[in-house]
């Protein structure tokens, strides 16, 4: 089989079920040969047999973080085309995925077509021409992305972070489950 015909063999790693088995039938209709987990332990135990080339993890996995599978997936094979997919965006977890191996980060909702993109592309092929925005972020975004940085400077433990955000740990678990501010 020639590098051109070989299966593009995908890991999708999301714990809603519906969500991924929708994303895991149109990346099929692109060509992927895809298996699904819904957790980090599903995911590392499919890697041996399945060998993928490509991952599209979700950053937050149930309770836990997906970067840590991140690492995982790129010590593996650090050839494999990670893209990160998340409706939790931050610049934190956005620099910390690409440092851990990923070569995308994308924001939920985010078109199949466009994740193919990124795993086609990814950080081999940045683009000078992105857009940039003429207003500040918000202060609501502001505050959502220290919280964060505070928080991955905490290895994402919550009551040591609430102690350094001065605020009362229910407080910043309440925060941490809302959506992020846009802009």
């Amino acid at each position: 089989m020639s590098g051109a015909d070989a299966p593009r063999r995908l890991l999708l790693v999301d714990d809603d079920a519906s969500f991924s088995a929708a994303l895991a039938r149109a990346m099929e209709r692109r060509g992927f040969d895809v298996v699904v987990a819904h957790d980090a332990d599903g995911a590392l135990g499919k890697l041996m047999n399945f060998s993928p080339k490509y991952a599209l993890v979700d950053l937050r996995l149930g309770e836990s973080s997906g970067l840590p599978l991140v690492e995982c997936l790129a010590q593996f094979d650090p050839g494999m085309r990670i893209v990160v997919l998340t409706g939790y965006a931050s610049i934190a977890t956005a620099v910390e995925a690409i440092k851990l191996g990923a070569v995308q980060y994308l924001t939920k909702p985010a078109e199949p077509d466009d994740i193919v993109l990124a795993f086609e592309n990814g950080k081999d092929r940045g683009n000078p021409n992105v857009s940039l925005t003429s207003e500040p972020m918000s202060v609501r975004r502001l505050e959502w992305e220290h919280i964060q940085r505070v928080l991955h400077s905490h290895d994402g433990n919550i009551s040591a972070a609430a102690r350094t955000l001065k605020m009362h740990r229910r407080s910043l678990q309440r925060k941490l489950q809302k959506r992020p501010v846009r802009g």
